[in-house]
């Protein structure tokens, strides 16, 4: 099949997924409908997995993604996470918590390798889940494939709900009180619009081709660093290159967006999800269940704990610091989209609103980019190195 046929084909779908997603407003999220459509039309054949191959997105996509998390190290100034560090804390506490009762628990009901298989997608989203396949690939443990799957598709069902719940309570209780902690968009906006100059002058960063250039060398520079050190995966030093290289102004805050790549970019993307459901079957997915749902409740159970005791340490009400932590299960923008709704439905005024609005917006945004785009790809990277 034409190339151009192909790449038709798969968008369409993850356009059904995306037009899903807005009209639910992320209660079945884009990713969802891709995967279950996917899988259910490989094994009916209705599309031939060939298909994927044809449209040579899947490669593409493989090759960017060292780029997105440079990209990702550019997307939260350093001064707005120190200025949000007890969100920082909190979700990092619940993701270490979750990940450490998965280990535990799951291992000795099942095996190691199916408790690592699923810690790294549950404690984060769409990175984790690729490290996790790649490294599962790699130790030849591919009759695990569908448990990073069931979870990576399942995980926003069961953690934005649990979130909106708690969210809408402690709404409530600060519906008639001065917020006392809040650091809105509009702020992080002004600080990230006010920063210092950039390392290369203006107009070099104004072209979508310099600031690609800039990107591929940061990801080319994480791919070797990752070849030599072993021990370090590539994808935590394109973290670190993106963070750093923000920090020393070599990049402007979300690079990839100012490239105007950003949207192309998460489509390939998405094609190396959907290339890594080639070969599964749904004896496989039906097989997996059980650990799967095992490691569902038990990785909602460790975030909720963990956010409780990271609220208590931090004095913060569990109603705020538990989401915190849940925005492990979803990222955004399910945080932003979950902020939006508690705020527009439970304040009475529009003073209320913008109250409710400007005490969650910031840290459960700062909550989300710490556990799904740091915590857990560090997690992930390190626990598929112990795969056996």
């Amino acid at each position: 099949m034409e190339p151009i046929y192909a790449a038709l084909i798969i968008v369409a779908i993850i356009a059904l997924g995306e037009l899903c997603s807005i009209s639910t407003r992320a209660k079945v999220p884009t990713l969802l409908v891709v995967v279950f459509g996917m899988l259910v039309l490989f094994q009916t054949g209705i599309i031939p997995e060939s298909l994927v191959e044809s449209s040579v997105f899947t490669a593409f996509g493989s090759m960017l993604v060292p780029v997105l998390l440079v990209h990702l190290g550019t997307m939260i100034p350093l001064k707005v996470l120190f200025k949000q560090y007890k969100a920082v804390l909190t979700a990092l506490v619940g993701v270490a918590i979750s990940v450490s009762i998965i280990l535990l628990i799951v291992s000795f009901l099942f095996d190691y390798n199916s408790a690592v298989a699923g810690a790294g997608p549950i404690s984060g989203g769409i990175f984790a889940y690729i490290i996790t396949r790649d490294g599962l690939s790699e130790a030849g443990l591919t009759s695990l494939a569908a448990i990073p799957v069931v979870i990576f598709a399942l995980q926003n069902l069961v953690g934005m709900p649990l979130t909106a719940i708690l969210l809408r309570k402690y709404a409530l209780l600060i519906r008639g009180e001065n917020p006392t902690d809040t650091e809105t968009a509009a702020t992080v906006q002004h600080e990230e619009q006010t920063a210092s100059s950039l390392l290369f002058p203006d107009r070099l960063m104004q072209s979508s081709f310099f600031l690609l250039f800039l990107l591929l060398i940061g990801g080319s520079l994480a791919t070797f660093l990752g070849s030599i050190t072993g021990f370090i995966n590539s994808s935590i030093w394109g973290l670190l290159i993106g963070i750093a290289g923000a920090a020393l102004r070599i990049y402007p805050d979300h690079a990839l967006d100012k490239a105007n790549s950003s949207g192309i970019t998460m489509i390939a993307l998405i094609f190396v999800v959907i290339g890594s459901l080639v070969g599964i079957t749904f004896e496989q997915i039906i097989a997996s269940l059980v650990p799967a749902l095992v490691i569902m409740i038990l990785g909602t159970a460790g975030l909720t704990l963990g956010g409780w005791l990271g609220g208590k340490w931090l004095g913060w009400h569990p109603t705020k610091s538990i989401p915190v932590a849940l925005t492990a299960m979803y990222g955004f923008p399910g945080d932003y989209l979950i902020v939006e709704e508690v705020s527009r439905s439970v304040g009475r005024t529009e003073n209320e609103r913008k109250r409710i609005m400007d005490e969650l917006v910031a840290p459960m945004l700062i909550g989300g980019f710490t556990s799904v785009s740091i915590g857990s790809i560090i997690i992930a990277s390190i626990l598929v190195g112990t795969l056996n």
